[in-house]
C-alpha cells in the first residue's frame, strides 16, 4: 500500500474517536491549533500545515484541535486580510512560507493571472452569504417583511435617512468586499459578471447608500463589538454567520435578512499552494477529508453558524433553507479594483484622522524616529498606488507631534483627483519630525479631540496614538475631559500603537475608554494573531481599515 493509502486508512480508523472528542474540545479557549502561536511562516515540519487564513476563522480553532486528534495534522495559522493574502500569493511571497491559504473566498485571487500557477487545489469547507442584520425597532419603523426585502429597498431606506448601518472595509476585509459587490450588483441590475458600465450606472445610488454607513472596520469582530456598544446604528451588513453569532454570543436581537434579489456567498475553500512540499500536500488532503465528513460538518455548522457543504448535512437551527440567487462577481481585476477605488475615493463618507505622535527625546533611541518617519511616509503611497495603499481622496490628515506639549497641528486635505500636493506636503511634515522633550500623552489626546470637534461632523473620525513611553501627565484628567464630551464625539475611537517602552496598561485603558483597539508594534514575542503583527509599518497599515 502507498504511504498515502496507509495514511488515509489511519485517518478513517481514528475519525470516529476524534469526532467524539470534538464536543469537549469545542469548549476550549481560542488559540492556535497546537498551543502558542509560532512565528509566521516558520520552517516546514512534517505533520504541520502552515496556513495563511482570514481572521474570522478563529472560531474554527477548536475544530482543528479535534482534527489533529483524528489526522495527526497540526495547523499553524497566520491571520491576514483577504486582499493582502492575495498579494502575498500572487507575488510569490507566500512560496515556502505557507503551505495553504484559507480565506473566505478565492474570487479576488482568481482575477490575478500571476496567481494561476500558485494554487494547487481547493476544497470548500462551509459557506455563509452576505446579509443585513437589523434591530427590531428599525425593522418595525420601516414596516419590512424580512423575506421580501431587496437591496433596492435597503438603498431607498438609507437614501431617505431612515436607516444607518455598519460594514467592514472592502479593501481589507472580504466580508466588506462581498457586501460591496452585493450592493453594486443589486443596485445596477447586473445579470452577469459586473462590468465598468454596471458600476458607473450604479454610482449615484451607491453614493447615496454609503452616506448611511456610520461604522467601518478592518475586522468583523471589532465591528460587531463597536456596533453593540454604540446602540445608535440601525443595522450591520456582514456575513450571515457573524450576525447570527452576535445574537447568540452578544445577546443582540438582530433580524437577519438575505435580500431577495441575491447575495454573494463565501465558501471558505482550504487551498493548497503549488509550492507546498509533498508532506504538506498529504497533510492538507487528510485535513480536508476530515473537515468534509458528515459528523464534522454538523459540528462546524452548529458551532460557527455557517452552512454545511456536504450533501445530507442539515444547516444549524436558525439557518433558513430558502434559496437565494448568487450575485455575479466582477469578471476582471480592473473592474474589481475600479470598484474598490471608487468606494475609497468617491463613494464612502470621507475620513478625518489625527495622528498623535510621540516625538519626545526617547524617540532618538534605536532610530525610533526614523521608523516612525518610514511608517508614515509609506501611507502617502506613490503615483500608481492601488486601493488601500495611500491616504484616500477627500481625507483630512492631521499630524499632531508632541513632547512636553503639542508641538504643532499640521492638517492637509487630500484633494479628489489631485492627491499628490497634499501627499507631498505630508511627506515634508513627516521628514521634519524631531525628537525632544517629555511625553504628554493625555494632554495631546485632548488636543486631538478638540481639533476634531471643530470640523466636518459627517465623516469617519479617528485618532491614532503612537507613543514609546509612559505619559508624564495624568489619566484622570483625560478621563474627566472625555466624560464631558458630547455623545457624538465619544464615538471617535483611539487606536493606540504599543511601541518602544510604552505602557501596555496605559494604552489599553485609553482604547477601552474610547472604543478603539490596541496594536502591537514592539516586535517582541508577537504572535501572528496580534493586531499590528509586531512592526510600526504593519500597525499603521492595519489601522487604515478602521478609519
Amino acid at each position: 500500500m502507498s504511504v498515502l493509502g496507509i495514511r488515509t486508512a489511519s485517518v478513517r480508523r481514528r475519525l470516529a474517536a476524534a469526532v467524539a472528542l470534538t464536543a469537549t474540545l469545542l469548549g476550549a479557549s481560542a488559540c492556535t491549533s497546537d498551543g502558542p502561536a509560532k512565528p509566521a511562516g516558520s520552517k516546514y515540519q512534517d505533520g504541520k500545515l502552515r496556513v495563511l487564513a482570514s481572521s474570522e476563522l478563529t472560531d474554527m480553532e477548536p475544530v482543528l484541535k479535534a482534527a489533529k486528534a483524528a489526522t495527526g495534522v497540526t495547523v499553524e495559522l497566520t491571520w491576514s486580510g483577504s486582499l493582502d493574502a492575495a498579494d502575498q500569493v500572487s507575488s510569490g511571497k507566500a512560496d515556502g512560507k505557507y503551505d495553504a491559504i484559507w480565506l473566505s473566498s478565492n474570487d479576488y485571487l482568481r482575477l490575478r493571472p500571476e496567481a494561476a500557477g500558485k494554487l494547487s487545489s481547493e476544497t470548500p469547507v462551509m459557506s455563509s452569504p452576505v446579509a443585513l442584520g437589523i434591530r427590531p425597532q428599525a425593522l418595525a419603523r420601516l414596516g419590512w417583511k424580512p423575506e421580501e426585502v431587496t437591496w433596492s429597498a435597503v438603498h431607498e431606506a438609507v437614501a431617505a435617512g431612515k436607516l444607518t448601518y455598519g460594514m467592514t472595509d472592502p479593501v481589507r476585509s472580504n466580508s466588506g468586499f462581498s457586501a460591496l459587490i452585493s450592493v453594486a450588483s443589486g443596485l445596477s441590475g447586473a445579470q452577469a459578471a459586473l462590468t465598468d458600465a454596471d458600476v458607473k450606472s450604479a454610482q449615484p445610488k451607491l453614493k447615496e447608500f454609503f452616506a448611511g454607513q456610520k461604522l467601518t472596520s478592518g475586522s468583523s469582530g471589532w465591528l460587531a463589538s463597536a456596533y453593540t456598544k454604540r446602540g445608535d446604528v440601525d443595522a450591520l451588513v456582514n456575513y450571515e454567520s457573524v450576525l447570527l453569532s452576535m445574537n447568540r454570543d452578544a445577546k443582540t436581537d438582530l433580524t437577519v435578512i438575505r435580500p431577495r434579489d441575491g447575495v454573494v456567498t463565501a465558501h471558505y475553500p482550504l487551498t493548497l499552494l503549488a509550492s507546498a512540499p509533498a508532506g504538506a500536500r498529504e497533510s492538507g488532503r487528510a485535513l480536508t477529508d476530515y473537515l468534509s465528513g458528515a459528523d464534522v460538518q454538523k459540528t462546524i455548522t452548529e458551532r460557527t453558524l455557517r452552512r454545511p457543504v456536504t450533501a445530507g448535512v442539515p444547516p444549524a437551527a436558525g439557518l433558513s433553507a430558502e434559496k437565494r440567487r448568487e450575485l455575479p462577481f466582477p469578471g476582471t481585476r480592473p473592474v474589481a479594483d475600479g470598484l474598490l477605488s471608487s468606494y475609497e475615493n468617491e463613494l464612502r463618507r470621507p475620513s478625518r484622522t489625527v495622528y498623535v505622535l510621540d516625538t519626545s527625546g526617547s524617540m532618538a533611541e534605536e532610530d525610533r524616529i526614523g521608523r516612525l518617519r518610514s511608517a508614515l511616509t509609506e501611507l502617502t503611497g506613490t503615483g500608481g498606488s492601488g486601493p488601500g495603499q495611500r491616504f484616500r481622496d477627500r481625507e483630512e490628515v492631521t499630524l499632531l507631534p508632541f513632547g512636553d506639549k503639542v508641538k504643532k497641528v499640521l492638517t492637509h486635505v487630500v484633494e479628489q483627483g489631485n492627491a499628490e500636493p497634499a501627499l507631498e506636503a505630508i511627506r515634508g511634515d513627516v521628514k521634519s519630525l524631531r525628537p525632544d522633550g517629555g511625553t504628554a500623552v493625555y494632554g495631546s489626546l485632548k488636543a486631538a479631540y478638540e481639533h476634531l470637534g471643530k470640523g466636518n461632523a459627517d465623516a469617519f473620525t479617528s485618532i491614532v496614538l503612537m507613543t514609546d513611553g509612559q505619559s508624564d501627565d495624568k489619566a484622570k484628567d483625560f478621563d474627566s475631559f472625555y466624560a464631558r464630551l458630547p455623545d457624538a464625539q465619544k464615538h471617535t475611537p483611539v487606536f493606540a500603537v504599543l511601541f518602544g517602552d510604552s505602557d501596555r496598561k496605559e494604552l489599553k485603558h485609553i482604547t477601552e475608554l474610547t472604543g478603539g483597539r490596541l496594536f502591537d508594534a514592539t516586535g517582541v514575542g508577537v504572535p501572528p494573531a496580534v493586531a499590528g503583527g509586531g512592526s510600526l509599518n504593519g500597525a499603521f497599515e492595519e489601522i487604515r481599515g478602521y478609519q
